[in-house]
């Protein structure tokens, strides 16, 4: 048996830790999108697999009897397609998709389907504190009258897309104090963010929360119809079935 994990979060870390402990053979796949990525103790490639083609011909040449499914909810492409390919190839596939983040009554959270929504409710002359990554960017181009904070991993390749905002680099965890002491600085009116779900990125809603910024959700995009679990100790119990 050889299982592919795909990797890029912090169950995919435990997962992998997990596996090399219980000598399971696997070999762990990341994307590429962040520069210097945490060694995650097993065999890892980087990069994509070049389409279709390229993900079917890896799973043969290298023999993969299983697929374990632990990107982030937002990587939906690389997950619908790695599903749809696994069912071609008769390969058990399972996905790891965590819980997705839900208001209390004391947050104030407007729900998009897309990041170009946001123009729709952030007034003019706001500060927007984008905390969706520099691969969706673009898609904010229309808050144009707003001032403009997105916070990425990696020191920026060039310059911000937009006049009328910067890059702010960080790596995360980030306490709730850390966000709030941020937030509180930067004079933020707006939290943009993803529903990845998960509970340490959970801070930055807390801070927001105190201070009474409102917070612009993107939900998820759709998902694949599959084996699916919510939990590293879940996923670790399909392996085992195998």
């Amino acid at each position: 048996m050889t299982l592919l994990l795909l990797a890029g979060t912090g169950e995919a870390r435990d997962i992998a830790r997990a596996l090399s402990e219980r000598q399971v053979p696997v070999i762990a796949s990341l994307a590429g999108v962040t520069r210097a990525p945490r060694a995650l103790g097993v065999p890892t490639r980087l990069g994509g697999f070049g389409g279709d083609a390229g993900f079917r011909s890896y799973l043969r040449e290298n023999a993969i009897t299983a697929v374990l499914d632990a990107t982030h909810p937002f990587a939906h492409q690389v997950s619908l397609r790695s599903a749809r390919l696994c069912a071609e190839e008769n390969i058990p596939y399972c996905q790891l998709l965590r819980p997705a983040w839900a208001p209390s009554p004391e947050d104030d959270w407007t729900i998009l389907q897309d990041e170009a929504e946001a123009a729709e409710h952030i007034a003019p002359g706001s500060t927007a504190f984008l905390a969706t990554g520099r691969q969706t960017l673009h898609r904010f181009a229309n808050l144009d009258r707003c001032r403009l904070i997105c916070r990425q991993i990696d020191p920026p390749d060039g310059p911000f897309p937009f006049a009328n905002g910067a890059f702010l680099v960080g790596r995360p965890p980030f306490s709730e104090e850390d966000e709030f002491t941020l937030f509180q600085r930067l004079g933020v009116d707006w939290l943009v963010a993803k529903n990845a779900g998960g509970t340490v990125p959970f801070t930055k809603f807390l801070a927001a929360r105190r201070l009474g910024i409102r917070v612009a959700m993107i939900a998820r995009p759709p998902q694949p119809v599959a084996t699916r679990v919510q939990t590293v100790p879940e996923a670790l119990d399909w392996v085992a079935g195998l």
